[in-house]
């Protein structure tokens, strides 16, 4: 695990330390290492780091997904409804229906 420059000061701290003095001391819950694919460049990714510096990196992710995931429910939906149009069709064909009457009033 690397360990971050000696001269970033941690915000939680309200500037008082150093993020590496907080890291070295076991007390930092926010340094945490990433292991994915960057969702801008396609790259594979293996850093560590303070959660806040990933933050915009995971928001653009979380989009990504988002986009995907209403583009298969509009697939699933689409396919629905041609499966239902397809099913209504073959229940009127195969439905009886009774002879049309003629009634003479007068």
């Amino acid at each position: 695990m690397s360990l971050p420059d000696k001269n970033i000061r941690c915000p939680a701290t309200g500037f008082s330390k150093t993020c590496r003095e907080i890291i070295v001391e076991h007390e930092c819950p926010k340094y945490i290492r990433i292991r994915g694919t960057d969702p801008n460049s396609g790259e594979a990714v293996d850093r560590c780091g303070c959660v806040d510096s990933f933050i915009p990196m995971l928001l653009i992710e979380n989009s990504q997904q988002q986009r995907q995931t209403g583009a298969a429910v509009e697939s699933f939906r689409n396919e629905m409804v041609k499966a239902n149009e397809a099913s209504l069709l073959l229940m009127r064909s195969s439905t009886p229906r009774p002879p049309l009457t003629f009634e003479n009033k007068q």
